[in-house]
């Protein structure tokens, strides 16, 4: 039996914001005014976020979503599969892992966080508003995860590759272009 009888059998997020729209038009604007906008992080560094806290979630949609824009930003998904292995181990530059860690611990062990958490994002070299944006975006993606599991939306991104012509249209998409692709405006 589906999770929602009135969703197709193999849900898409975009079935799912079609579905119950109500709220979807504010959450697509703050994707991107989070994932877009202005921020010491570049939009791959906020994408990497994105794809590894939805990797410890073991949330496929989201994982794969935001992997593929990692890649285009600038990060290969083979990094971002490794970082969700062993983040200590991972071939990305040290000074990201500060951050991760602190998206990491937000996800499973919030109450946990101490000053020495922050205080390794600072000795990294990033401000507060770098850690900000990082709490941002790993709580978003902690909450998106959520909803993508919880409603049962699935899409296999691996075995679905992008075009070249595809990968360049997604750079240039918004969130909200997306929403509105779908029939939210």
């Amino acid at each position: 039996m589906r999770l929602f009888p009135s969703l197709p059998e193999t849900p898409h997020l975009a079935d799912v914001y079609r579905r119950f729209p109500e709220h979807v038009k504010p959450l697509l604007e703050y994707h991107d005014r989070l994932l877009r906008g202005e921020s010491p992080l570049t939009v791959g560094e906020r994408e990497l976020i994105a794809a590894y806290v939805s990797g410890l979630n073991a949330c496929g949609f989201c994982y794969g979503a935001h992997k593929l824009y990692a890649d285009i930003f600038g990060f290969d998904a083979n990094i971002v599969e490794a970082m969700v292995a062993d983040l200590d181990a991972a071939p990305i530059d040290e000074k990201l892992k500060p951050l991760l860690r602190y998206a990491a611990k937000l996800k499973s062990l919030p109450p946990n966080i101490t000053p020495a958490d922050a205080q390794a994002v600072y000795d990294a070299g990033w401000s507060e508003r770098a850690l900000f944006d990082t709490i941002e975006v790993s709580a978003l993606f902690n909450y998106m995860n959520r909803i993508i599991e919880g409603t049962g939306v699935s899409f296999d991104f691996d075995a679905h590759p992008p075009t070249s012509e595809e990968r360049e249209f997604r750079r240039t998409r918004t969130y909200t272009d997306f929403g509105k692709m779908i029939g939210i405006e």
